[in-house]
């Protein structure tokens, strides 16, 4: 099914619509995402997983306004964003986006606060410093403000992300495998991290390849070729490995045929 109905609310800041995304043309056109419609409901956690190819990037990408459609419609906090130009996708995104990437993407030379603050900076905003504040105690790093990043720990530096992230306020945070470079421990109090962001209200989409990171989520959509074929509620470690397996075992199957 390419509909997860269930999801689908009016308070929801993406939707997708019937949406498909087609590479390249002719003989090599290779189809990413094939009609997906979903909503991601605000405050809630949803991971998408599936096997390598199955389009969950370019789900992400069109879904943050990083990538146009070939068809079907996307509404990014209650923007349709067909026919806006890259300016004003550039100034949604500031408005209402964040980014956490596997790779932390911070400033060497700059601090914890300097970091966090930069986007607001670059957006022609003054920071809130209030919430500046409460975004850097909520991440555990008020002790850490004035250190640079090549004083902090891998899930420090990944914690100042996740800070710089939530400062701009943003309706929606996108995150791309952001505990694949962090060791267990650190990676499982990253994800611990976002789980009390959700309870507190923030929306998060997260693509994820570790059935352990994907288990933290609300919601696991399971992308095959461009299309959702199934979803796990409240899922556990083991029933979105054997899904994910399973997934990856018929996909295979079909390409070998």
């Amino acid at each position: 099914m390419n509909d997860v109905s269930a999801m689908t609310s009016v308070e929801s800041p993406v939707q997708l619509d019937s949406v498909h995304k087609t590479y390249g043309s002719g003989d090599s056109a290779v189809e990413a995402l094939a009609g997906v419609s979903v909503s991601f409901p605000a405050g809630s956690f949803t991971a998408v997983m599936g096997p390598s190819g199955s389009g969950k990037s370019t789900l992400l990408h069109c879904a943050a306004g990083l990538d146009k459609p070939t068809s079907g419609s996307v509404r990014l906090a209650g923007a349709d964003l067909k026919g806006k130009s890259e300016t004003q996708l550039t100034v949604l995104r500031r408005q209402h986006v964040a980014f956490v990437f596997q790779s932390f993407n911070l400033m060497p030379a700059l601090n914890v606060e300097q970091n966090v603050t930069l986007p607001t900076l670059l957006a022609g905003r003054e920071p809130d410093r209030a919430w500046v504040n409460e975004v850097i105690a909520r991440v555990g790093l008020s002790q850490r403000v004035k250190h640079r990043p090549g004083e902090l720990s891998g899930g420090q530096q990944q914690r100042v992300a996740i800070a710089r992230a939530l400062a701009a306020r943003p309706a929606v945070v996108f995150a791309d495998e952001p505990t694949g470079a962090l060791d267990t421990n650190t990676a499982l109090e990253v994800l611990n991290l976002m789980r009390e962001l959700v309870r507190a209200g923030q929306t998060i989409v997260m693509v994820t390849h570790d059935p352990v990171a994907a288990s933290f989520a609300d919601n696991v959509l399971f992308l095959v070729d461009g299309q959702i074929v199934t979803q796990l509620a409240s899922p556990g470690v083991e029933a979105v490995a054997s899904m994910l397996a399973q997934l990856g075992a018929q996909a295979k199957a079909r390409r070998q045929r």
